[in-house]
């Protein structure tokens, strides 16, 4: 359930940023849709057959992997390959949630620069 809901945190952020990619860019919906789409694509697989530059994209830049692979992890009770600590493993969807709130900030910053056309 955790898992679920820091997932459910994370998408909402991943849709706050494309809110707030509308306030400088018009096609911000193609950026988005890398991370949503492709984000869904390389959470189906293990994080050990990324490159280790990827991996690291997926679990603190975009933290795909705290909500879908480390959950995995703590639910089997398998150690992480890749040397994450045993205690990280079920407490990592709360990344979800920091995601959502570092959104909301950029949100916050997209507000106070925004001007309108005028029309």
């Amino acid at each position: 359930m955790w898992a679920v809901a820091g997932g459910v945190a994370l998408f909402s952020g991943i849709l706050v940023l494309q809110a707030t990619l509308a306030f400088w860019t018009v096609e911000s919906l193609e950026i988005v849709n890398v991370l949503t789409y492709g984000g869904v694509q390389a959470a189906q697989y293990p994080l050990n057959i990324y490159a280790a530059w990827f991996r690291r994209v997926l679990t603190f830049g975009v933290p795909l992997a705290c909500v879908a692979y480390y959950p995995v992890l703590a639910i089997l009770k398998r150690p992480d390959p890749l040397g994450a600590p045993g205690w990280f493993l079920p407490l990592a969807p709360a990344a979800g949630f920091m995601f959502l709130a570092l959104s909301f900030v950029a949100w916050r910053a997209g507000m106070g620069r925004y001007t309108s056309t005028g029309s």
